[in-house]
């Protein structure tokens, strides 16, 4: 299968595009480049491109594409709120202006990568099904209701939308991400000898490896239409949902003489919340999510060690994306809109 993969050089997108081709597909990417370079380890696999921004795409584009897993986005909370009409912008009308243009060029799949921080700010305190309210406390979760709302009826006999609720992903990349939560907790235990919370490590979160996302991506391209069309399904397992103090505790006992602490007058996080992964595992068993954050930390303990991170890489730009986005605003290569300049 012909399967274009949006957001490709980023942190998930440099596995999906690895995964995919493993299971026999013909990648091709599209991403517009903001983190290119940001690196640990090897580059990732330069694969053959269509256009340069999602935003931009045209039927013309998607000629002979059979599918499409759409993991570009605005991807963080700090970022979606630097400018939220330039989130909802990318992440929702530039996602459904995705969908419409494959649909209009016959693309028969259509992966889109939602998220579980949808969910928000929950206070049932339970498991949250596909069916739980939506209470999002940034524009990023909020974007993504708004795309799947506005995704959900293109749906056709031809055209199968899938709608990934992916939990907080972790785990070694070759495009890094330091600023997820297992990621910059072993990273800076690595780095530092400190394991640091910023929040009173209370609330809930569900996790899942990178791995584990690409391979029920690829799982969904796989299976019959009947089972995956037009579905929202919590990409996570139910046993995968930890308060953000234990997975501080499991980085902790994972390095030797690393010293536990919580910033002074450390309040709960907004976000909180516990997803169930039984669809999931009832609509497709062989994608049921392997690794646990256990698992993950120690990967990412040997990817660090392999590859030499320090303590100013995590924190800079190359590991936050935060920071690249104003490094590379600072310097005229980015516009307010995230658009290349002239100096970019």
């Amino acid at each position: 299968m012909r399967v274009l993969v949006t957001g490709h050089e980023g942190y998930i997108g440099a596995v999906m595009v690895q995964v995919l081709q493993d299971a026999g597909h013909d990648v091709v990417g599209l991403d517009s480049g903001l983190y290119r370079g940001c690196d640990l380890g090897p580059a990732p696999a330069r694969i053959p491109t269509v256009g340069s921004d999602v935003r931009d795409v045209t039927a013309q584009d998607l000629a002979g594409i059979q599918a499409v897993v759409h993991l570009a986005a605005i991807s963080n909370d700090p970022i979606g709120e630097l400018n939220t009409d330039v989130t909802y912008e990318i992440n929702h009308r530039a996602s459904v202006h995705l969908a419409e243009q494959a649909r209009e060029a016959g693309v028969h799949r259509f992966v889109f990568a939602s998220s579980c921080s949808l969910y928000g700010a929950s206070e049932a305190g339970g498991m949250l099904d596909e069916s739980a309210h939506f209470l999002p406390v940034t524009a990023y979760g909020e974007s993504k209701i708004l795309a799947e709302r506005d995704i959900r009826p293109l749906a056709s006999d031809t055209f199968s939308p899938t709608f990934m609720r992916n939990a907080t992903v972790y785990g070694a990349s070759p495009r890094l991400r330091g600023d997820v939560v297992v990621n910059n907790l072993t990273g800076s235990a690595f780095a530092t000898g400190k394991v640091h919370l910023l929040s009173d490590g209370t609330p809930w979160r569900p996790l899942i490896h990178v791995r584990d996302v690409c391979r029920v991506a690829q799982t969904i391209l796989a299976a019959p239409r009947e089972l995956i069309h037009n579905v929202s399904m919590n990409v996570s397992s139910s046993d995968e949902n930890y308060r953000i103090r234990d997975v501080a505790e499991i980085v902790h006992r994972a390095v030797p003489g690393s010293e536990l602490t919580f910033a002074e007058g450390a309040g709960p996080d907004l976000r909180n919340y516990r997803v169930d992964g039984s669809l999931l595992a009832r609509l497709l068993p062989d994608a049921v999510p392997q690794w646990t954050v256990a698992d993950g930390v120690r990967e990412l303990l040997e990817w660090f060690g392999t590859h030499g991170l320090t303590e100013d890489a995590l924190r800079g730009p190359r590991f936050t994306r935060l920071a690249r986005i104003r490094e590379l605003t600072d310097a005229g290569r980015l516009d307010g809109h995230l658009r290349w300049t002239d100096a970019g």
